[in-house]
């Protein structure tokens, strides 16, 4: 998947997260789970992109990090809308696995980036002090 690609993946699952959290219902309980899940929702998109301008290695690795976590965090408020009842599972479950898929995707990407020096890295690794 390309970086283009997952960033208007990410974007989606954002939309997506907007939808869900306006079919919820006018209760007490939605207002305190729906605040939570647009941030966590909306935040895996908006990090990614911030991801993909990191200045560095380091702060891409770390804004990856993020993403892991904000996707992680929208899949346990989705989890709790089906486990309070909220919402019927079958309007839920498609987000909750891509939420999943999400986290393995950055989890795996931030091993994959941590693999490889950055050139500073292997700049300083063929210089010889004398």
């Amino acid at each position: 998947m390309t970086e283009r690609e997952l960033i208007e993946r990410t974007k989606q699952f954002a939309l997506r997260i907007i939808k869900l959290v306006g079919a919820l219902p006018r209760t007490i309980e939605r207002r305190s789970i729906a605040g939570q899940l647009m941030r966590s929702g909306t935040s895996v998109a908006a990090n990614y992109r911030a991801a993909c301008r990191a200045r560095s290695k380091v702060e891409f690795v770390a804004k990856l990090g993020t993403v892991e976590e904000e996707a992680d965090e929208s899949a346990f408020w989705l989890e709790l809308i089906i486990d309070a009842g909220l919402l019927n599972q079958s309007e839920v479950r498609p987000l909750l696995g891509e939420a999943g898929e999400i986290v393995a995707i950055m989890a795996s990407s931030k091993k994959t980036a941590s693999r490889f020096p950055q050139k500073s890295q292997i700049a300083n690794r063929n210089l010889k002090i004398s």
